[in-house]
């Protein structure tokens, strides 16, 4: 990881500062459930993005105090109609359990950004305040995809090559614990890092495991 990490290091720099993402190829059949690889992880230093976060929420002082937390929009029927509209101008929507029977409407419109408040990545919860800070603090989620690929944010080009190692190993534990049961064979298939602008480099995937 080290070594590939340094070598990212080392191409063109674009002229913005580009997200640095680790990309996985793993041994599971997304096809079926009990081999779903899906979670979130705090980065250790950030993701270095400015995390938009809505909450729906009926008003009480939970949804007041995920307003205090600083997520951008606070709402529950307002919210669920905005939504249905096609505004999508945010990052992680977050919901407590009472919402989500009606939340549950937007799957059109929430489903394919894969931005549906789910129990799995913290983003169904009561502790509205905490999963809104936590989010803009750097917990980034995680899902693999229907050809058993995975991406994660572990950071920017601008961040130092330490900060980069530590959000790498915390993504990079995170998916190796979400290893499902019923995955049979080899699981970490191959790992690559890269800038938005920059070709892959591939990481040794022995070394993510020790």
């Amino acid at each position: 990881m080290a070594d590939a990490l340094g070598q990212l290091a080392e191409f063109p720099a674009a002229k913005f500062d580009e997200t640095v993402e680790m990309a996985f190829k793993l041994g599971v059949d997304p096809k079926h459930s009990d081999q779903m690889v899906r979670g979130t992880v705090a980065l250790p230093h950030g993701s270095g993005k400015k995390v938009r976060v809505i909450v729906f929420a009926k008003s009480g002082p939970a949804a007041d105090a995920a307003k205090e937390a600083g997520a951008v929009e606070v709402g529950f029927d307002d919210l669920i109609q905005r939504v249905a509209g096609g505004w999508t101008d945010f990052d992680v929507a977050v919901a407590t359990p009472e919402a989500m029977g009606e939340v549950r409407k937007l799957g059109r419109v929430l489903g394919p950004r894969g931005l549906m408040p789910n129990p799995k990545t913290g983003t169904v919860t009561e502790d509205l305040a905490s999963a809104v800070n936590e989010f803009q603090a750097g917990r980034v989620e995680y899902k693999v995809d229907k050809t058993a690929n995975l991406q994660v944010p572990i950071g920017k080009a601008s961040f130092d090559g330490a900060k980069l190692m530590d959000n790498a190993r915390a993504v990079a534990d995170a998916v190796v614990k979400a290893k499902p049961s019923a995955a049979k064979g080899q699981y970490l298939e191959n790992c690559t890092v890269s800038r938005t602008m920059s070709p892959g480099v591939r990481v040794d995937v022995r070394d993510l495991q020790k």
